[in-house]
């Protein structure tokens, strides 16, 4: 393994995608993708046989589209944006033949949740909206041509609703105050929508609101908590892995991951007569898929009957299992067309064209055009063709037992490493113990999955080893590994990342005396723990939006947060009450802010909904009021991570100048990576190359 291979270009790994995310239109003519107009993401639309004759259909010109799909009109995209990161999502609709936008949530302050398109309901969309009341959102049909929404369910008290294909309200979930949940049906089989209309598109109130009759605009009839009766219950320890998929066009067969009475989470189906509910509750579940070692996470259905064909889950990589064979041949040749893992973006109405991806370790993401009837797969682009030309290298996998004999999915990159044909489970041994980066993972109920990682191939290419692992309480690995998490935030999760770090250094991977630990949100925290529980463990960190104080974390979750306050409770403890503000005082690295010793960059955005600036404003105020330094970057126009590339580029340019003073790294000159840039190095700018302190 060598080190010095060229530097990869910041801009590259970190900088818009070439274009990314093609689907087909419902009608199988139209292509859509996202691809930068004047630096900005935007949506091109094209011909579905000639992606060089795309034309931007949006213009988006600060944060960028990420999210996006295709309606049933035959005319009409949908996409969601916030303002500067704050989450208050709104929905708009394109018109890809006028060009023309029109926001269909046109409501300061509104937080808008996509419930449902269906094919049944071409001009319209299920939306949820909590303009009415700040933590629930009501469910309205908006028509796409001009917004004016109707009011289906007023909702009182649900965490969320499962619709299906004709627009009824099906399901209902509340939380339960032990952290789990009870899933509720209809008293008369479905929720009629409503016979009113909520207000035109904008965004102004129609009618009046009465909170003594409970009816929100308009004069139709919504549905109220005493509406509902039980179905079944979802217990605390297995929330995290039950979950309802969809119904299938029927509407008779509903579609359940269910790790009740098992430990992995299995797809289930269950004959569900919407005429009849009562028949509903004596159903047996259908085992459909399951895995003993994982659960399962990914389904591909058919386009028009959404009937389930295929499963997945993911252990160390992701397996697809066929249901319907109907699609095996196909999956069998497209397995066969480039290297990587498959994944099926989108499908045309007929079946007869659909998109797909490959995603490897060290290569771009590949998209292709397949055709059916023809077996035939086109080449469309890749998301980055620039990332072809430069030395990316392997992700291995490995499984590093804990201290109380967990299993822990890990992945490893190393710089300057080699693999032979698709074995990643065969770690390369360094020459000597490298300078070492622990990269922790957000949520903490999300995974770290195999494939191209910007961040892994960046330190990677910068001489680091990089190394992830899935400490208990992530997701994916059956309920049991998830539930060991329960109010170990600080406590047996970091354990885990100590052990990690412990087998690295036993394997010769790591220096022991030059390992960094970084991460996002959780991972944020647990920079911050690493650096103040353990504070001889790291030679530094890099905290990227980390709460600190878990009870002021706790007490400012977003209003839409709080029907599911119970689960962050029971998970993490509980604010309200004496015993758990104790644990929390214990967890919180606030509160041992004085034992930091080694150098730390704190990154926020400054309009996070979820971990509020006063996260990192009070740490950096401790830190400094004991004269302990601190980098501090603040970005005005940021949220809950970095969508503007320009604030990308910069932070990872301020990010490897730290690593490379304290760990010994290759550095690529910061240049240019400022402009555009909204960055505002509070405190420590004298740290920062290329900027004065003020």
């Amino acid at each position: 393994m060598s080190a010095e291979r060229p530097l990869i270009p910041r801009s590259v790994l970190f900088g818009n995608p070439d274009r990314a995310t093609p689907t087909i239109s419902p009608d199988g003519n139209r292509l859509a993708f996202l691809a930068p107009r004047d630096g900005v993401l935007n949506v091109w639309v094209a011909p579905a046989d000639d992606p060089a004759a795309a034309e931007a259909v949006t213009d988006d010109t600060d944060r960028g589209i990420r999210i996006y799909s295709w309606t049933y009109t035959g005319r009409h995209l949908i996409y969601i944006q916030d303002k500067n990161g704050d989450e208050n999502w709104h929905v708009y609709a394109v018109d890809v033949e006028s060009k023309e936008t029109r926001d269909l949530t046109p409501i300061d302050g509104v937080h808008a949740q996509l419930q449902h398109v269906s094919p049944e309901h071409p001009d319209e969309i299920l939306v949820g909206l909590n303009d009415r009341d700040p933590s629930l959102h009501d469910i309205y049909r908006v028509r796409i041509a001009d917004g004016e929404r109707t009011l289906v369910i007023q909702n009182e008290g649900m965490a969320a609703f499962v619709t299906d294909d004709q627009y009824r309200v099906r399901l209902a979930m509340r939380m339960t105050p032990d952290g789990g949940s009870e899933v509720l049906r209809p008293a008369g089989g479905t929720v009629r929508p409503a016979g009113g209309t909520a207000g035109p598109a904008d965004g102004t109130r129609g009618g009046t609101v009465d909170p003594a009759e409970g009816t929100a605009g308009g004069t139709g009839e919504s549905q109220g908590a005493e509406a509902w009766e039980p179905y079944f219950v979802i217990a605390p320890e297995d929330l995290l892995t039950t979950s309802v998929v969809d119904f299938d066009k029927s509407g008779r067969k509903l579609y359940l991951l269910d790790s009740r009475g098992r430990d992995t989470a299995a797809l289930y189906g269950i004959e569900m007569p919407p005429d009849d509910p009562a028949q509903a509750g004596v159903a047996e579940r259908e085992l459909l898929c399951e895995s003993h070692k994982a659960d399962i996470d990914g389904v591909i259905r058919h386009p028009t009957e959404k009937t389930i064909q295929a499963a997945s889950y993911t252990f160390e990589r992701k397996e697809w299992v066929v249901l319907d064979r109907a699609i095996e041949d196909d999956l069998r040749y497209l397995k066969g067309v480039c290297p990587g893992e498959l994944e099926i973006l989108s499908r045309s109405l007929d079946d007869a064209r659909w998109t797909v991806a490959f995603v490897a370790d060290n290569a771009p993401v590949y998209y292709y055009r397949y055709d059916r009837a023809h077996r035939s797969a086109a080449y469309l682009f890749s998301n980055n063709d620039e990332l072809a030309r430069q030395p990316l290298v392997p992700m291995f996998t490995a499984v590093v037992p804990a201290r109380d004999g967990l299993e822990l999915v890990t992945y490893v990159t190393l710089p300057g490493a080699s693999a032979r044909g698709d074995d990643r489970s065969s770690i390369p041994v360094p020459e000597h113990p490298l300078p070492t980066v622990l990269l922790v993972h957000g949520g903490p109920w999300g995974r770290d999955t195999w494939g191209y990682n910007r961040q892994h191939q960046w330190l990677a290419n910068r001489g680091y080893a990089v190394i992830s692992v899935n400490f208990r309480a992530s997701t994916g690995f059956g309920k049991a590994f998830a539930n060991a998490g329960d109010k170990e935030w600080g406590a047996a999760m970091h354990n885990d990342l100590l052990d990690t770090v412990d087998w690295a250094v036993r394997k010769g991977i790591a220096d022991p005396d030059r390992v960094a630990i970084m991460g996002g949100s959780y991972g944020g925290y647990a920079t911050l723990v690493g650096l103040t529980f353990t504070p001889e463990k790291f030679a530094c960190g890099v905290d990227i939006v980390g709460p600190s104080n878990l009870i002021t974390l706790l007490e400012s979750v977003p209003e839409y947060w709080k029907p599911t306050l119970d689960l962050l409770t029971t998970r993490v403890g509980d604010h309200r009450t004496p015993g758990g503000r104790r644990l929390l005082e214990e967890r919180s690295p606030l509160n041992k802010a004085d034992r930091i010793m080694r150098p730390l960059i704190i990154a926020q955005g400054a309009n996070d909904p979820r971990v509020k600036q006063a996260e990192s404003d009070q740490i950096v105020e401790a830190m400094t009021s004991k004269g302990i330094p601190v980098t501090y970057v603040l970005y005005p126009d940021e949220g809950h991570g970095f969508a503007r590339p320009e604030n990308r580029i910069s932070f990872f340019a301020v990010a490897e100048a730290f690593l490379a003073r304290c760990l010994g790294g290759r550095y690529e000159e910061i240049g240019s990576d400022f402009e555009g840039s909204s960055i505002q190095v509070v405190t420590g700018a004298s740290e920062v190359p290329g900027l004065s302190p003020e």
